[in-house]
Formats: structure tokens, sequence, C-alpha cells
């Protein structure tokens, strides 16, 4: 019972919060849990780092949210096991890229997706703007070129990007056919379960100690069941290609994620990048709030 109060308590939040600060904090949480990540990586490994986020999410969406499969289509049912596809591709390529690449740059890298959203999702001229701005500033933060990276980190950050990509569209799909955070719920068990070889693989017995446990449960948190809820509901009100230009903010909040939690300094071309981008989400941002909100 008192769950089910949660869930209505969280859903009510949620429907009433702007769209904007939905997507905006769902960034913040994601870079905060990637930067943590990097510390499991010792324990556990990537794919174990990924185990842990999903399973996590899982659990805590699950109980929340209560779905139930009975009063599902098999088209539903068939649509909620691909977003955990790309959910549990998209989390396991990441993390493989930020074992070997810096988190803004991977970010960065991985925005890839998300922009060609937005450039194929485009209708108006001004929105070309905001993603040549987006673009600047991501340019940026690559600090101009990427001499010297890990080329198999590049490769996963870019296939990462295409399956955020992926994410964006098929996400708002399940947010047209679940009620509130269901079909979350159901994509994560079945993301859970295709990143459990990769998990067991990676981290072996190390899984069940306290510390990764402990760990695992945080970022899962910050990284799934948080944002995912937070993304899935702002998708409902605006449009694939202006939420596309909105995490544009990602590579900003990596890059600062990463001097906080991990210590790596921002140079002024870095900053330049955050402002550029920031100027771009900005400007999208006061957009989706004058465009209808059945959009």
């Amino acid at each position: 019972m008192a769950l089910r109060q949660t869930a209505r308590s969280e859903a009510g939040l949620l429907a009433r919060a702007p769209s904007g600060a939905l997507v905006l904090s769902a960034i913040a949480s994601v870079q905060l849990g990637s930067a943590l990540a990097v510390h499991l990586f010792r324990w556990v490994g990537p794919g174990g780092a990924v185990f842990l986020r999903l399973l996590t999410a899982a659990v805590v969406l699950v109980a929340i949210w209560r779905p139930s499969l009975r009063r599902r289509t098999r088209g539903e049912l068939l649509l909620a096991a691909v977003f955990g596809a790309v959910l549990a591709g998209m989390n396991l390529s990441f993390y493989a890229a930020i074992h070997r690449i810096p988190l803004g740059i991977a970010v960065a890298l991985e925005f890839v997706g998300p922009l060609s959203v937005a450039l194929l999702g485009s209708r108006r001229r001004v929105d070309l703007v905001w993603v040549a701005l987006a673009a600047a500033g991501i340019v940026a933060l690559t600090r101009g070129g990427a001499h010297g990276l890990n080329l198999l980190g590049i490769g996963f950050a870019l296939l990462a990007g295409g399956l955020w990509g992926a994410y964006i569209l098929v996400s708002a799909r399940v947010g047209r056919a679940f009620e509130r955070g269901t079909g979350v719920a159901v994509a994560m068990c079945f993301g859970t379960l295709l990143a459990l070889p990769a998990g067991v693989v990676s981290g072996g017995a190390h899984l069940l100690e306290v510390r990764s446990l402990a760990l695992g449960a945080a970022i899962g948190m910050l990284s799934s069941a948080v944002p995912y809820s937070f993304e899935l509901e702002a998708l409902r009100r605006i449009p694939a290609h202006v939420f596309g230009v909105l995490m544009s903010l990602e590579p900003a909040m990596a890059a600062l994620a990463g001097w906080i939690v991990l210590g790596q300094q921002l140079s002024l071309r870095d900053v330049l990048g955050i402002v550029l981008v920031v100027a771009a989400s900005a400007g999208v941002s006061r957009r989706a709030q004058d465009a209808p909100r059945d959009l």
C-alpha cells in the first residue's frame, strides 16, 4: 500500500514538473552515476557495473509501479523487450567506452546519436541554429580531436551514441504505449536479463560483495531509475527532436561530473564548449515551453 501511494505521489509530481526541468534533472543524475561507475570498475569491471545498475533500477521500478503483464498485448511486450535490449546495449557500450577514455570526451562522442535525431526531426530553421551551437560546443569539449585516445574506446562511444538515438525514438513509443513508469519497469527487467552474462563474466564473485552491491545500487538509482522515469514523462509532452537537442547538455554535465568526482580538470576550451552547449539548450527549452502541451 505504501509503495502504491509513493507511486501515485511521484506520478503527480512528475506530471506537474516542467518538461525542461525533468530533462535537466535526468542529465545531472546520469552523469553523477557515470562518474561513480568509474570507481566501481576496479572491482567488477564495466560489465558488472552495468548489470548491478540495471538490476537495481529494475527492482526499484517494479516495486514502485508493479506492472502487470497479463493485460499487455504481444506487440506491447515486444516493444518493451526492444527497449530493454537498447538499454542494455547502450549501457554496456558506454561503460566500455568510459573504461578507456575520459568521461567528458566519451559523452561528447556519444552525442552523435541524439544530435542525429535532432537534425532528422527538425522542421524549423531556428532548431538548426541550436543544433549548430551544440555541435560547436561538442567539438570544443573533445579538445579539437581524438589524438592519443584509445580507438576501441572511441568505437564503443560511437556505438553507444547510435543506441542512444534509438533510445530516444523507442522510449517515446514506450511512453505512449504504457501508463506512467510501467513500460520502463518491464523494459528494465528485459535489459537486466540481457546484461547478466556480461556481468557474470566481468565481475564474477565480486558482484556479491557488500561494497559492489552498495555502490551498484547507488549508480542504479542515479543512472537508471530516476532519469529514465523523468525522461519518459518529458517525452510525453515534447517532440523527440526537441528532447534530442535538450540532451546536448550531456557533454557539459559529464565534463563537470568528471571534474568534481574524478578530478578531471577543465580547460578554457572546455568552458567555451559548455557555454555553447548551454546556450543551445536554453534556446530549445524556451521554444519547448511555447509549444503546445499535446506535442
